[in-house]
C-alpha cells in the first residue's frame, strides 16, 4: 500500500508541476503548434491529402482592434468580467439540451484557449475536467490580454488555417493589423465551425450572422488593447 501511495503521490506531483510550468512557459513564449494542428495534419494524411498548416504568430499590438472586439461580441461578451467560466450560459445550455433544443456551446474564450493549447478535441468528462483546470491556471497566470492574444493566434479558422494573421492573409489578402470591422465580424461568424463556414465566400446565412455580430459590437465594450 505504501508503494502505491508513493506512486500516486509522485504522479500527482509530476502532473501539477509539469502543467504549471507549461502554463508559465506559454505566458511568455508564442504558441507555434497545438495538439489540434497536429491532429488535423494526421487526418489530412489519412484522407490522402498533403498536410497543410498555415500559421503565423503575431503579438496583440499587431492585430486590428476589430478582431478581439468581434470575438467578444460573438463568442463571449462577459470575457472581461468573468473568471474563466460563464455559469449562466452553462446553465442555460444545459436547460436547452434537457428541453430538446439544438445543442449549443457555452465555452468561454478562456475555456476555448485552454482546450486549443493544452488539450485535444473530445467530448468526455476527463477532457472537460482538464479544460476547467487549465482555464483556472491561465486566468490566474496569463491574464485577459494574454488569453486573447493566444486565442486569436491559435484558433482554427479554416482548413489548415490557424490564427488571425493566417486567415487575414489567406482569405482577405491583408494582415491581421489591417482587418476591417466587417472582415473581423465575418471571421468571428465562421468560428463555431470554420471548416464548413467560409469567411472568404460567405453564404447568405453567414453574412446575416456577421451583420448581427457588428450590431452586437456596438453594444459590447472594446477590448483593451496594449499601448
Amino acid at each position: 500500500m505504501n508503494f502505491i501511495f508513493r506512486w500516486l503521490r509522485n504522479i500527482l506531483i509530476f502532473f501539477f508541476a509539469s502543467t504549471i510550468i507549461a502554463v508559465v512557459f506559454y505566458r511568455f513564449v508564442p504558441v507555434y503548434i497545438t495538439p489540434l494542428m497536429m491532429i488535423r495534419c494526421v487526418q489530412q494524411m489519412a484522407d490522402g491529402d498533403y498536410p497543410t498548416l498555415k500559421h503565423e504568430w503575431v503579438p496583440l499590438e499587431r492585430i486590428s482592434k476589430h478582431a478581439p472586439h468581434a470575438v467578444l461580441a460573438s463568442e463571449d461578451q462577459l470575457f472581461l468580467e468573468h473568471n474563466g467560466f460563464d455559469f449562466k450560459q452553462i446553465h442555460q445550455a444545459r436547460l436547452d439540451a434537457l428541453n430538446g433544443k439544438r445543442e449549443r456551446g457555452a465555452s468561454t474564450i478562456s475555456q476555448q484557449t485552454a482546450k486549443n493549447v493544452f488539450l485535444w478535441p473530445a467530448h468526455n468528462w476527463i477532457r472537460k475536467g482538464l479544460e476547467a483546470y487549465f482555464t483556472f491556471l491561465i486566468e490566474k497566470i496569463w491574464g485577459k490580454q494574454r488569453i486573447m492574444e493566444v486565442y486569436l493566434n491559435s484558433i482554427e479558422m479554416g482548413k489548415g488555417i490557424y490564427g488571425i494573421e493566417a486567415v487575414a492573409q489567406e482569405n482577405f489578402g491583408t494582415s491581421a493589423k489591417k482587418l476591417t470591422k466587417q472582415q473581423s465580424a465575418l471571421i468571428a461568424a465562421s468560428l463555431p465551425n470554420p471548416l464548413k463556414r467560409d469567411s472568404v465566400h460567405p453564404t447568405a446565412r453567414l453574412q446575416r450572422r456577421s451583420q448581427q455580430i457588428m450590431r452586437e459590437m456596438s453594444r459590447t465594450p472594446q477590448f483593451p488593447m496594449p499601448e
